[in-house]
């Protein structure tokens, strides 16, 4: 998955030789990516990295601990989400995405950062095999070092 600051501005840090160096909000930005897993059993973080313009991650979601963790409740109205709104469903990917990046803007917003925002949607793609899942790792692992190369490709950077 691939989220990316808004404008892609370098608001997280910058990258030294091969290695990434993170500002404040770039710090915040791996401290609410890890409390993923206090508010959501189901999600297990894998491979990550905050770059300067951007947050590459995978997330895998438990679908046995999704359904142990789906609201028992049946709501008795149809929800009517205004257009072209689409709502949020409980436990979802879109769900976790919203809560992780809510908390990162919140920070900003109660620490005079208030010019930070995301990019209104994320990056996704399912991942089908273990050749696939280990290539994705390495491209994060990696991507600081083509930084220079592929800071402007928007191509390479929806790995």
């Amino acid at each position: 998955m691939t989220i990316c600051v808004k404008n892609r501005q370098m608001l997280f840090g910058e990258i030294v030789g091969d290695k990434f160096i993170a500002n404040t909000i770039g710090r915040i930005v791996e401290i609410q990516w890890k409390e993923i897993i206090k508010n959501y059993p189901f999600a297990n973080l894998d491979e990550y990295i905050v770059m300067p313009n951007h947050f590459h991650c995978i997330l895998e979601i438990d679908m046995d601990e999704q359904e142990k963790n789906a609201p028992r409740r049946v709501p008795t109205k149809e929800f009517q989400s205004p257009k072209g709104i689409t709502p949020l469903v409980a436990n979802s990917l879109s769900s976790v995405i919203n809560h992780f990046k809510g908390g990162v803007k919140k920070y900003c917003n109660r620490n005079n950062l208030e010019y930070f925002s995301w990019q209104p949607r994320f990056y996704d793609r399912i991942i089908r095999d273990e050749i696939e899942l280990n290539q994705i790792r390495e491209y994060i692992i990696s991507n600081p070092l083509k930084w220079e190369i592929e800071r402007n490709n928007l191509e390479d950077l929806y790995m």
